[in-house]
Protein backbone atom coordinates (compact mmCIF):
# COMPACT_ATOMS: atom_id res chain seq x y z
CA UNK A 1 0.00 0.00 0.00
CA UNK A 2 2.03 3.06 -0.59
CA UNK A 3 2.19 6.11 1.52
CA UNK A 4 -0.09 5.01 4.45
CA UNK A 5 -0.21 7.33 7.03
CA UNK A 6 -2.33 6.99 10.50
CA UNK A 7 -5.28 9.56 11.57
CA UNK A 8 -7.15 9.25 14.08
CA UNK A 9 -10.67 9.69 14.18
CA UNK A 10 -13.69 10.09 16.36
CA UNK A 11 -16.67 7.69 16.10
CA UNK A 12 -19.55 7.45 17.84
CA UNK A 13 -20.12 3.71 20.15
CA UNK A 14 -22.60 2.99 17.11
CA UNK A 15 -20.30 3.49 14.78
CA UNK A 16 -17.39 2.01 16.29
CA UNK A 17 -19.20 -1.22 17.02
CA UNK A 18 -20.74 -1.80 13.55
CA UNK A 19 -16.63 -1.46 12.11
CA UNK A 20 -16.04 -4.38 14.49
CA UNK A 21 -18.79 -6.36 13.77
CA UNK A 22 -17.59 -6.07 10.36
CA UNK A 23 -14.52 -7.54 11.28
CA UNK A 24 -15.59 -10.13 13.72
CA UNK A 25 -18.02 -11.50 10.84
CA UNK A 26 -15.31 -11.60 8.56
CA UNK A 27 -16.46 -9.17 6.24
CA UNK A 28 -13.28 -7.24 6.45
CA UNK A 29 -9.80 -8.34 7.75
CA UNK A 30 -9.42 -5.07 10.18
CA UNK A 31 -11.37 -1.96 10.91
CA UNK A 32 -8.90 0.02 8.79
CA UNK A 33 -9.87 -1.69 5.84
CA UNK A 34 -13.91 -0.77 6.77
CA UNK A 35 -12.65 3.27 7.38
CA UNK A 36 -10.68 2.65 4.00
CA UNK A 37 -13.49 1.88 1.92
CA UNK A 38 -16.04 4.29 2.87
CA UNK A 39 -13.57 7.11 2.39
CA UNK A 40 -13.17 5.67 -1.37
CA UNK A 41 -16.74 5.34 -1.56
CA UNK A 42 -16.99 9.49 -0.45
CA UNK A 43 -14.23 10.04 -2.58
CA UNK A 44 -16.51 8.61 -5.34
CA UNK A 45 -19.93 10.10 -5.09
CA UNK A 46 -18.09 13.50 -4.21
CA UNK A 47 -16.74 13.15 -7.71
CA UNK A 48 -20.62 12.50 -8.92
CA UNK A 49 -21.71 15.37 -7.13
CA UNK A 50 -18.92 17.27 -8.73
CA UNK A 51 -19.67 16.09 -12.24
CA UNK A 52 -23.76 16.62 -11.80
CA UNK A 53 -22.64 19.97 -10.84
CA UNK A 54 -20.76 20.94 -13.82
CA UNK A 55 -23.49 19.50 -15.98
CA UNK A 56 -26.22 21.26 -14.21
CA UNK A 57 -24.24 24.39 -14.20
CA UNK A 58 -23.80 23.62 -18.41
CA UNK A 59 -27.55 22.91 -18.53
CA UNK A 60 -28.73 26.21 -16.56
CA UNK A 61 -25.98 27.95 -19.44
CA UNK A 62 -27.77 25.93 -22.03
CA UNK A 63 -30.85 27.50 -20.84
CA UNK A 64 -30.14 30.82 -20.65
CA UNK A 65 -28.09 31.32 -24.03
CA UNK A 66 -31.45 29.19 -25.89
CA UNK A 67 -33.63 32.95 -25.81
CA UNK A 68 -36.13 34.78 -23.65
CA UNK A 69 -38.22 33.31 -21.34
CA UNK A 70 -42.39 32.57 -21.96
CA UNK A 71 -45.41 30.97 -20.19
CA UNK A 72 -45.85 28.02 -20.58
CA UNK A 73 -49.38 26.20 -19.87
CA UNK A 74 -48.33 22.83 -17.62
CA UNK A 75 -51.89 21.39 -18.34
CA UNK A 76 -51.10 21.62 -22.30
CA UNK A 77 -47.67 20.26 -21.61
CA UNK A 78 -49.29 17.39 -19.48
CA UNK A 79 -52.19 16.87 -21.87
CA UNK A 80 -49.29 16.47 -24.80
CA UNK A 81 -47.04 13.99 -22.96
CA UNK A 82 -50.32 11.94 -22.06
CA UNK A 83 -50.53 11.74 -26.07
CA UNK A 84 -47.51 10.70 -26.73
CA UNK A 85 -47.40 8.09 -23.91
CA UNK A 86 -50.76 6.48 -25.48
CA UNK A 87 -48.80 6.12 -28.77
CA UNK A 88 -46.39 3.82 -27.68
CA UNK A 89 -48.63 2.20 -25.14
CA UNK A 90 -46.63 3.01 -21.89
CA UNK A 91 -49.64 4.86 -20.79
CA UNK A 92 -50.95 1.85 -19.13
CA UNK A 93 -47.77 1.79 -16.94
CA UNK A 94 -48.25 4.86 -15.37
CA UNK A 95 -52.58 3.90 -14.34
CA UNK A 96 -53.91 6.54 -17.36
Amino acid sequence: MPDVQKVSIALTGEQLDALKAAVESGEYATTSEVVREAVRDWQFKRELRREDILRLRQLWDEGKASGQPRKVSFGKVKREARKRLAKTGEARAYGD
